[in-house]
């Protein structure tokens, strides 16, 4: 066994029409975890109920299926392999909470797969004015999914015309700039996901594709073929070096073993002996073991890592979720008094102004909090200020926005700690806003519960 490959997530964006299921259905069936059995039990089944032209949407349509019942269906189908990477679909095109678990998400993105029809008519619709594809692209890029390939789907249905491919290509490379990417950056390739043009192996359907190219720092790259765009990837740098942070998704009290708070690594290490504080609760203790699925892991847990620690003289009831753990000895995490927050009103049927008060889903918090000054409105692509001190914001503007938490709060700038910089604006059972935080203040935290662990670690 030679090294393991690196991972990286990927999530798949573009209109409903547009056949992300397909394309994303086809690059897991060809390089993907799905067993033969499982296929050919789909593909029975869809040739039984005349959906056999169907298949690649219909295996992944189960796949989701299973997944939106709740049956925890294995992770293993929502990945695939491309020579350099082991590939993760992080979410499902077409979910409904897509926007808010790309925000709070498991994980972030490493980069988007937008997916833009090429059928007449299509195309014009996917990227109009309201299109979701305007949206998702935005957020995107908002929430620093910094790399994208763009997949031109549907060309046997143009007949592989490379005037309708140069016209889109013009036209989604104004579109992708505007939003707030580079073009040259951005791989374009023409498929169809249907029937495999272009995915993995070069197609035979359109001699004039020369290949894509991309610019990257390290000069240009060159490829032919979807499955090539995704390989070329720029590898992204965990954060591990970061100082610590791990917000709790939930905290057990174990017979026997005490209190294991359990959450994912976002940045730094975990290891057994380090002293830990507990921020907004304000307690410190020491870490006695790190496990991950019931094994011990002696090096500690890493970014990704989904882990479960043993702490000493702390009860289930000092701590809950989104809460957030960090290093006591290396810039520990704070409560929060407010913070200021770029803000984008997706969705939202009035005006919000000063004294609005909604839920924010921030890595694990759930917490209301207060819209309590609206600083100045800006543009939502250059970040640039057009009006000091707004009265109103309504749905498609940006501002930077002072925002004060009902309840003590655990947060950090996007620049610094990311996951726990990006929050959803919850409202009326959607999300109305998205968030990226500039700024935090902090609170004074005097006198918070040290334990004796902590106590007894500090002076080994």
């Amino acid at each position: 066994m030679g090294k393991e490959k690196t991972h990286v997530n990927l999530v798949v964006i573009g209109h409903v029409d547009a056949g992300k299921s397909t394309t994303t259905g086809h690059l897991i069936y060809k390089c993907g975890g799905i067993d033969k059995r499982t296929i050919e039990k789909f593909e029975k089944e869809a040739d039984e109920l005349g959906k056999g032209s169907f298949k690649y949407a219909w295996v992944l349509d189960k796949l989701k299926a299973e997944r939106e019942r709740g049956i925890t269906i294995d992770i293993a189908l929502w990945k695939f392999q491309t020579p350099k990477y082991y590939v993760t679909v992080i979410d499902a095109p077409g979910h409904r909470d897509f926007i808010k678990n790309m925000i709070t998400g498991t994980s972030q993105a490493d980069c988007a797969i937008l997916i833009i029809a090429g059928g007449v008519g299509e195309f014009e619709a996917g990227i109009s004015k309201d299109g979701q594809t305007r949206e998702h692209a935005l957020l995107a890029f908002t929430l620093g999914v910094k790399q994208l390939i763009v997949a031109i789907n549907k060309m046997d249905s143009v007949k592989w015309s490379q005037d309708r491919y140069n016209e889109i290509c013009k036209e989604t490379a104004n579109f992708v700039k505007k939003v707030g990417y580079n073009p040259k950056s951005v791989p374009f390739v023409p498929i169809s996901g249907w029937n495999g043009d272009n995915m993995i192996e070069a197609s035979t359907n359109c001699d004039w594709y020369k290949g894509w190219t991309k610019e990257t720092k390290a000069g240009e790259v060159k490829g032919k073929t979807l499955l090539e765009a995704i390989d070329a990837i720029e590898p992204p740098v965990r954060p591990s070096d970061k100082p610590l942070r791990l917000p709790l998704q939930d905290v057990y009290k174990i017979g026997g073993i005490g209190t294991v708070p359990v959450g994912r690594v976002e940045t730094g290490v975990i290891k057994a002996g380090m002293v830990v504080t507990f921020a907004p609760a304000n307690v410190t203790t020491e870490v006695k073991s790190v496990e991950m699925h019931h094994e011990i892991l002696p090096d500690g847990g890493f970014p990704g890592d989904n882990v479960g620690f043993n702490v000493k003289n702390v009860s289930v009831k000092d701590i809950r979720r989104g809460n957030v753990a960090g290093d006591s000895k290396n810039d520990p995490p704070n409560g929060c008094d407010s913070f200021n927050a770029q803000v984008i009103v997706l969705n939202h049927p009035g005006q919000i102004g000063a004294g609005y008060a909604p839920v924010l889903d921030c890595h694990t918090a759930h917490i209301a909090c207060k819209f309590d000054t609206l600083i100045e409105k800006i543009d939502r692509r250059t970040g640039k200020k057009m009006e000091d001190s707004p009265k109103f914001i309504k749905s498609g503007d940006a501002a930077i926005v002072k925002m004060v938490p009902s309840k003590p709060m655990c947060v950090e700038a996007f620049t610094e700690y990311p996951p726990l910089g990006r929050f959803a604006v919850r409202d009326m059972r959607q999300t109305v806003a998205v968030g990226v935080i500039k700024s935090v203040e902090k609170s004074d935290k005097a006198g918070g519960k040290v334990t004796k662990a902590a106590q007894k670690a500090a002076k080994k």
